[in-house]
């Protein structure tokens, strides 16, 4: 198979409170559709959508996990592997900001400091907002992540969420092709994730797909970031 012919795969995770719109957020990009009717996830969902993306055939895998206490310990089994997360909260919920440092905790438990989007969701309510725009900005900064504020209902910015953390994986993939390359010692850093074995080069060649991996967890940023973030709140 030619390289040409590969598409690559990314995971990506969607977390945060219950009801603050994760499960319409990937219908709303994978599907085009919206409903104003509140579901609770049980557990998790999965949508998958295929973008063309610097050249590149992009394959996104989107898991919606579950936002109650109760679901916990099914859904963080689902985090392993990922390559990028959506830290949602929505403008009309309080305790969804506020709680947005411990899911991104959760995340880097699982899978290490990965490419993560800081999402204010319902900014098509902001008459009724109880989050200001500079605490938003704050706690961005403090947890190292881009802000990017979206309405699912109108669709507003929701295309860009995921374009963002496609772009930020492609460029993690080609830095560590880069390095492998200027390695030549054959060897490269071994990655583990919840899609199986790797092969030398950290990708899995599957039916003509590249399994783009998280790479080493680089903790020693969590603890900084999480100080800063507990400092605001």
């Amino acid at each position: 198979m030619r390289e040409e012919d590969l598409e690559v795969a990314i995971k990506v995770v969607i977390v945060g409170n219950g009801a603050v719109g994760k499960s319409s957020m990937i219908q709303r990009y994978c599907k085009g559709t919206f409903t104003k009717d509140y579901k609770k996830t049980i557990g998790v969902d999965f949508l998958e959508r295929q973008i063309e993306l610097d050249g590149e055939e992009v394959r996104l895998m989107l898991w919606d996990t579950a936002g109650q206490e109760e679901f916990d310990a099914i859904t963080k089994a689902y985090y392993r592997g990922a390559q990028a997360c959506v830290l949602a909260f929505s403008t009309v919920d309080r305790d969804s900001f506020e709680a947005a440092t411990s899911w991104k905790m959760k995340v880097e438990d699982e899978c290490g400091d990965i490419p993560t989007v800081l999402v204010q969701n319902k900014v098509d309510l902001l008459d009724q907002s109880v989050v200001d725009p500079e605490e938003a900005d704050l706690l961005s900064r403090a947890l190292g992540c881009r802000l990017i504020r979206t309405s699912v209902k109108e669709d507003v910015n929701v295309n860009a969420v995921f374009r963002h953390l496609a772009a930020c994986c492609l460029q993690e993939m080609r830095q560590q092709d880069d390095d492998y390359a200027m390695n030549g010692n054959g060897l490269h850093p071994l990655t583990i994730s919840a899609f199986g074995p790797t092969n030398q080069n950290g990708k899995s060649h599957q039916n003509g797909t590249i399994i783009l991996r998280s790479g080493k967890p680089r903790r020693h940023r969590k603890r900084n970031v999480l100080k800063n973030a507990c400092r605001i709140l």
